[in-house]
Parts: structure tokens; C-alpha cells; sequence
């Protein structure tokens, strides 16, 4: 048996920490995407124990402000991406309007430090998103375009082939197929 499942990074990060936290009876607030504000001191064991818990997750705990900001820039990235309804707006005021810096002090330090742009950035979610899209086999490649906030299928096309090394037409035929042999085990 075969199931199709939906998750929410968030929800499911959120999950965890609030888990993991409670566990060691530590008094925090959620304050937004990425970032817990512990309300008391840590134990340094304590605090090794949690880091090395979360990170079996995917969670890693960033003390330096530059990293956790450029953490904030991609969950922020990926919020606005695969929200149900993808927000009509400029990524760069996106961005600015919700990190409250301007977009050119954002996309400089993303790319001091991840040696690429946001934009790319970007392009690599949007490309990820379609790809879920298309497995999910609800919508048109039409649909996913408009979505996504693509000018033209065309536009998504080859940013799909420039990503993935194929077209999205390719990437449905292949799932189409992998669903026909499991089908017939």
C-alpha cells in the first residue's frame, strides 16, 4: 500500500521543538520562523543533549546573527513558495517587507554566505514545488505556472530543465510510469 502524504516544514519543525523543549522543562516563546527566545539559563549539558536531539531532525541551533539571518531568508523563502496561496507580490519586497531589511542588505549577506543569490534560491523552491505539483497530479503544468507566479508556462519549462536537466513534461511521463509498475505489484 501506497500513501500520498502533505506536510508542513513548519508546522513540523514547530513540532519538534516544542517537543524537544518541554522534554528538558525549558520555559521559551516561539517568537517567529527560526526563532525560540529561551526564557532561563541553559545547562551546558543540557544544551549539548538539545542540540544533538534536534539535530538528528535537521535542526541545527545558529549562534552566529549572520547565519540565523540567512536562515530566515530561506524558511522565509520557502514559506512564501509553498504557501497554499502564493502571495502576488515581488519577491524582493516580499522579503524586505517581512525580514524588515531592505532587500539589497539581504541579498548581498545571502550571498556572503552561501556563495549564491537569492534568486536562484528561489528558482531551486519554486523548481522542488513544482516537482511535488506534479506528483500530487492535480494540477496542469498551466496551473502550476500561475501558481507560482511564472509569466508563461514556457518560463517555468525551462527553468524546470535548467534545474532538474529535464522538462516538466519528461517528469510527469517518468512518475506517471513509476505509478504504473508499482500499481502492478
Amino acid at each position: 500500500m501506497k500513501l500520498y502524504v502533505k506536510f508542513d516544514f513548519n508546522i513540523i519543525c514547530k513540532k519538534v521543538l516544542e517537543d524537544k523543549l518541554t522534554k528538558y522543562n525549558l520555559k521559551y516563546r516561539i517568537l517567529s520562523f527560526g526563532e525560540v527566545e529561551i526564557l532561563e539559563n541553559i545547562d551546558k549539558e543540557i544544551f549539548k543533549q538539545l542540540t544533538e536531539e534536534l539535530n538528528e531532525y535537521g535542526i541545527d541551533i545558529i549562534e552566529n546573527q549572520k547565519t540565523a539571518l540567512v536562515q530566515k531568508i530561506k524558511d522565509t523563502i520557502v514559506e512564501m513558495v509553498f504557501k497554499e496561496d502564493t502571495p502576488n507580490v515581488k519577491s524582493s519586497v516580499y522579503l524586505a517587507e517581512k525580514l524588515n531589511h531592505s532587500y539589497g542588505y539581504l541579498s548581498n549577506l545571502f550571498s556572503d554566505v552561501t556563495y549564491t543569490s537569492i534568486e536562484n534560491y528561489i528558482i531551486i523552491q519554486k523548481i522542488e514545488y513544482t516537482k511535488q505539483l506534479i506528483a500530487n497530479n492535480k494540477l496542469s503544468l498551466t496551473e502550476i505556472a500561475f501558481k507560482l507566479n511564472y509569466s508563461s508556462v514556457a518560463h517555468l519549462s525551462t527553468q524546470f530543465k535548467n534545474v532538474t536537466g529535464i522538462t516538466p513534461s519528461a517528469f510527469q511521463r517518468i512518475i506517471t510510469k513509476r505509478r504504473e509498475i508499482a500499481n502492478k505489484k
